[in-house]
């Protein structure tokens, strides 16, 4: 009486991602050696499943390239900001004419919205969008007519005004200003005792104001009551403008990416985006290596640059009061020498930039040591041979950090991290659309896509769009054995409209098994494959499929034959 031979289950399941790094026989049950379009939606299937992604469905066309979207709410009222070509929208409306063929950065700070496209520096109110006004400082205060006085305030570098005060002594008609070679195309403005007048004559090469009468004395004693507000050119406004990065700290902004200053980083007074002293900047290394992205947290303000030849290419700022100078932000350079290739983020308080091994974070705050840790070895074969991977663009949407390069998008999901070679790193889906996408946006919960002259959202579920999942090539734990399928031992749990099964062994081509129409649970296909060393099933569908889970019985025979 012969022996029963009792086959081998392999259950596929509780699918995780993709992982394109390993010889497809060491990739995991639970991933894929080769997926696209799919991903777990937490919302609707709580992660059960893998399924098709979501399709492109078009919001609107414009006349021109879209380099910016922004969603921004005052007063109860949404506006839809769009900058395409040279105009900027608000919705339907053109508010702006005049803007750059640049990616546009936006940002909020106390209710008005703050548009740069690192040509100009705008702000909107949801009335009216106008050029930022920079704050006009008193520089000098406490002057006598003669000169002196106690140095108050900084120069902007958002403006070339700027006020000098006096306390009048009413005998003397000159009245020294703290600046020469002012600029003679502007007319000073002046107040005495908080009247504007107008009865005098300046000296611009001097900086010397004549007064037809002498200015009273104050009313009260060594109170200043003289200001002349004058001009200065400076040509410091570019500094700013030029910027293309930006980022909210300590109730500062902060710019950098200036192409005349790579290494420089700059930032505002407090609470006030139209103030940006001249001494409030800070230079980041003695290299000239630029800045690629300078993100906030885990109580310290972030600044990476590329690769260079020094040792440390990543900086961090912390708020330190200082007696002279009130809140200074002094850089300090990390332990890292690894340099930000594409982009950086706070990816849910995990500090990650991408360098050319791939995403990093950064592991330590600001009181360790800090160190790297990878987070991308299961797609980094494919991510870093993207075409275009130095300008991805970084977007948070449904707990996934998308890394967006051109016309695919890499998924690091947030929910679900896997140890590998001992270290946390995200698991990944991968997807690829038709078009190159140029700029994000999310808004509740909605990811906003761009394209050319076209706005996206990505809600579309009734849609044509390919999608595939592969499982391992499976050895069944025994590579020197020859298999056998069980005819009637592959069963599969799916839904969709159409779908089809193929299967290749040891690496040959993929034949099709059968196209399932509108499933919705289990399947049997009838896999008939002998005397095969390694079997990998592939699910693929032109319409929108689910993919819970697939158990392959096989018998394991006699040696693989040389």
């Amino acid at each position: 009486m012969s022996a029963t031979i009792t086959p081998t289950s392999h259950i596929y399941s509780k699918f995780r991602g993709v992982d394109f790094s390993s010889r497809q026989d060491e990739v995991s049950f639970y991933r894929s050696p080769d997926a696209l379009n799919m991903w777990k939606n937490y919302k609707n299937n709580s992660g059960k499943c893998v399924e098709t992604r979501p399709d492109l469905e078009l919001i609107k066309e414009y006349d021109d390239a879209i380099y910016g979207i922004y969603f921004y709410e005052i007063n109860k009222i949404l506006h839809k900001i769009v900058h395409s070509g040279t105009k900027l929208y608000d919705d339907d409306k053109v508010i702006y004419n005049n803007m750059a063929n640049n990616k546009t950065n936006f940002f909020v700070f106390n209710d008005k919205l703050y548009i740069k496209d690192s040509v100009s520096y705008l702000v909107y109110d949801g009335t009216e969008v106008k050029e930022v006004d920079g704050y006009i400082p008193t520089t000098t205060i406490s002057k006598s007519p003669s000169g002196g006085g106690q140095i108050f305030q900084d120069i902007n570098l958002l403006t070339d005004l700027r006020k000098n005060s006096f306390v009048g002594d009413g005998k003397a008609t000159e009245y020294i200003l703290d600046a020469m070679q002012l600029d003679s195309s502007y007319t000073p403005k002046v107040w005495v005792n908080d009247n504007e007048v107008t009865a005098f004559t300046i000296d611009y090469e001097t900086g010397k104001v004549t007064f037809t009468t002498a200015p009273s004395e104050p009313l009260t004693v060594g109170q200043d009551n003289v200001i002349i507000q004058f001009k200065k050119t400076t040509n410091n406004r570019s500094k700013i403008e030029k910027c293309t990065l930006s980022a909210v700290f300590d109730t500062r902004i902060f710019f950098s990416g200036n192409p005349d200053y790579p290494n420089m980083l700059w930032h505002c007074s407090l609470n006030d985006p139209s103030y940006c002293s001249d001494y409030d900047y800070y230079t980041e290394g003695v290299d000239d290596a630029k800045i690629k992205s300078i993100v906030a947290g885990n109580n310290a303000l972030w600044v990476m640059k590329e690769p260079n030849n020094n040792d440390t290419t990543i900086f961090y700022h912390n708020p330190v009061n200082d007696e002279n100078y009130g809140k200074i932000y002094s850089p300090t350079h990390s332990s890292i020498s690894t340099g930000c290739v594409g982009a950086g983020i706070n990816f849910n308080d995990d500090i990650c930039f991408f360098s050319d091994r791939g995403m990093e974070a950064i592991s330590g705050d600001v009181t360790t040591e800090q160190v790297i840790v990878h987070r991308s070895s299961l797609v980094d074969s494919k991510l870093l041979t993207s075409d275009g991977y130095e300008n991805m663009l970084l977007e948070e949407w449904d707990g996934y950090l998308l890394v967006i390069i051109k016309n695919k998008v890499f998924l690091a999901d947030s929910k679900n991290m896997s140890a590998i070679n001992n270290n946390p790193e995200y698991e990944w889906f991968y997807w690829e659309f038709d078009k190159e996408i140029t700029s994000t946006r999310v808004k509740n919960g909605v990811l906003y896509l761009c394209s050319d002259k076209k706005v996206y959202s990505l809600t579309k579920t009734d849609t044509n769009i390919t999608s595939y999942w592969c499982t391992l090539s499976d050895e069944f734990e025994a590579p020197q054995y020859q298999k056998t399928t069980n005819k009637r031992g592959c069963v599969v749990d799916m839904n969709g409209e159409e779908i089809d099964v193929y299967v290749r062994t040891d690496n040959k081509e993929y034949e099709k098994i059968n196209t399932y129409q509108n499933v919705k649970g289990y399947v049997v296909p009838r896999i008939k494959k002998k005397k095969w060393k390694a079997l990998q099933i592939k699910f693929v569908s032109n319409k929108p499929f689910n993919l819970y889970s697939c158990t392959l019985e096989s018998y394991v025979g006699s040696y693989v034959k040389r």
